[in-house]
């Protein structure tokens, strides 16, 4: 079976969309999130300096959307929001489903909920690698870059794109601004790596949180 055309699902077009569905707290907008990711057959997208979000644990995605919280005052209701978040992890390897996902080192040494948390984030990156339908590319953070550093973005089914930042989450769907990320993810892809590669610069990252504090990172 098929994924859903992303046309069939609710697609905020501005930026006041997305607060007003922000302002109702993060489960509203991650189940927005959730059913875009329902939709979507084939995704490609950058995540610079956060784990990507299908492939959050519940620990490290609740942290994330507690400062999301705190930083736009919104009720605390970050259980439930990544309860939203971490079930698109579902639909990795289903019905045909592909993602290229493109990760900055820095995701790997952000201090999302201390050690701990970053831990078992770590090791549940390392058991995704091998996902069917996930390509998963780790930019290293001395890599020479082919494009300026920009926000994270996803590109769903070629068509739409989702920035997030600050300011919130912006959607684009006109071709040429969509075709602009798409020449931005294949120069970022230029300086990724994969396979093996990524798996040591995941690792080496996870041997650092496992160091003392004030050590190895």
């Amino acid at each position: 079976m098929s994924a859903p055309n992303s046309a069939e699902t609710p697609q905020p077009s501005d930026a006041t969309s997305w607060d007003d569905l922000l302002a109702r707290g993060t489960e509203h907008i991650q189940r927005a999130f959730h059913e875009l990711t329902a939709a979507t057959s084939d995704y490609a997208g950058h995540s610079p300096d956060l784990i990507w979000g299908n492939l959050q644990t519940p620990a490290y995605a609740q942290e994330v959307l507690r400062m999301v919280a705190r930083l736009h005052q919104l009720p605390d209701d970050s259980h439930a929001g990544a309860a939203e978040r971490t079930a698109r992890a579902r639909y990795l390897g289903q019905d045909g489903r592909t993602y290229h996902v493109m990760l900055g080192e820095q995701a790997l040494l952000t201090g999302i909920g201390g050690p701990e948390v970053m831990r078992a984030q770590l090791e549940h990156l390392l058991a995704a690698l091998d996902t069917p339908g996930l390509r998963l590319g780790i930019i290293p953070a001395r890599a020479r870059l082919h494009v300026y550093p920009g926000d994270g973005f996803g590109i769903h089914d070629g068509t739409r794109v989702e920035v997030e930042g600050y300011r919130g989450c912006e959607t684009i769907s006109d071709p040429k601004r969509v075709g602009l990320f798409h020449r931005a993810f294949r120069l970022l892809q230029e300086s990724a790596v994969y396979g093996q590669d990524a798996r040591a610069l995941i690792t080496e990252a996870l041997h650092g949180w496992q160091s003392p504090p004030g050590l190895g990172r």
